[in-house]
């Protein structure tokens, strides 16, 4: 059986920049033929890997790094002191074994250190169990690695955020792993209108007869009612994990980092972070449905927009669900408002309750497929 679990929120972000382009500035596309506010997906993404470790052990997690041979290196140091001066060497050979290239590199012109390092063509997701594994397995297996065993490492010991964002290894497409969550770009509700703020900043060691700032400049950002979307698929979930009690601990993870995770940019700044005012998850035996559709055509701000959005998304859920028969077996609510239309629509609960209450759907519906 197929099930996915369908996130939804409608979230206001004060003056912000938490993810900006080349130039610096927020990030926007047109959507229903005017400018909106937009939030990457990749962006939002790091900010939830980041959120997990609040609520997962590192034993659960993984690591992405072009410098993963240091990091095995230094396991292998951890676990046998006398093989320190060719850990590095080790640690080169048991990638290599997995069919992962890796490539010696000069430091740039500098830097402090000044030595050559090893690192993989490009950014490599593995969790920390198979980091540990790769370790061992170059301790006890000397200068020749086993590429099977190698490679067997690889393919079973996921980690959570491994499981749910997952891995893609053009050197060895054999090891890639299907991302079990999708996250979508963050879409304002509503026509957005770039600011900038004008900024000096006094030198506090200035002599008395110097007026002038130290430096002036200037942060363009602006402020915006997005409308977030996720979705994960529960069934490639387990799949990827082996586990239902891996599986529930992701998505009750997954679940309290789509609420409470934000990208960080320009934060100090502007202390942008805020709390949905509307969440909604859905249980679905079908397929995925995100209601963007319902931002089309841009919210007015005469009603409040958050307040407006909220009521876009319920009548676009409902028009959808009456025209392609696509009601979710159970629909779930968090708000800190009183909002229209909730009764018969969704369960309205705590955040607590609803990580709690995935947990348990998921024992329930998927736990004869182990």
């Amino acid at each position: 059986m197929s099930l996915f679990i369908d996130f939804h929120a409608v979230q206001t972000i004060p003056p912000a920049n938490i993810n900006r382009d080349e130039d610096g500035s927020p990030k926007s596309t047109v959507f229903g033929g005017t400018r909106r506010a937009r939030v990457s997906s990749q962006a939002w993404k790091r900010a939830m890997r980041n959120d997990f470790h609040g609520h997962l052990d590192d034993s659960e997690l993984g690591v992405r790094t072009l410098r993963m041979v240091d990091l095995i290196a230094d396991r292998i140091r951890e676990r046998s002191s006398e093989l320190s001066e060719v850990a590095q060497d080790r640690a080169i050979a048991v990638l290599t074994a997995t069919g992962i290239k890796v490539e010696k590199v000069k430091p740039r012109k500098g830097a402090e250190d000044q030595s050559e390092y090893s690192k993989t063509g490009a950014l490599l997701f593995l969790s920390n169990p198979q980091i540990d594994a790769l370790a061992e397995l170059a301790i006890v297996s000397g200068d020749k690695i086993d590429k099977k065993q190698a490679k067997a490492i690889l393919n079973r010991g996921n980690s959570i955020d491994l499981a749910l964002f997952g891995r893609m290894i053009a050197d060895a497409p054999d090891l890639n792993v299907d991302a079990a969550a999708q996250v979508a770009h963050a879409l304002g509700t509503h026509t957005v209108v770039p600011e900038f703020d004008y900024f000096t900043a006094v030198d506090d060691k200035q002599v008395e007869d110097n007026a002038g700032a130290g430096m002036i400049g200037t942060v363009e950002f602006n402020t915006a009612t997005l409308y977030r979307y996720a979705t994960v698929n529960a069934s490639l979930l387990l799949e990827n994990l082996g586990s239902v009690e891996a599986a529930v601990r992701g998505i009750e993870a997954f679940t309290r980092a789509f609420v409470g995770s934000m990208p960080t940019g320009k934060r100090n700044t502007f202390a942008n972070k805020t709390l949905p005012a509307f969440v909604l998850v859905t249980v679905r035996t079908d397929q995925p449905i995100n209601f963007a559709g319902a931002f089309e055509e841009a919210v007015a701000p005469d009603q409040g927009l958050a307040t407006t959005s909220i009521s876009r998304l319920i009548s676009e859920a409902n028009s959808t669900y009456a025209a392609y028969d696509a009601a979710p077996a159970v629909a779930f609510a968090v708000t800190s408002r009183e909002v229209d239309g909730l009764a018969g629509f969704a369960d309205r609960m705590s955040l607590n309750e609803l990580a709690s209450t995935l947990g348990t759907q998921l024992r329930d519906r998927l736990g004869g497929e182990q």
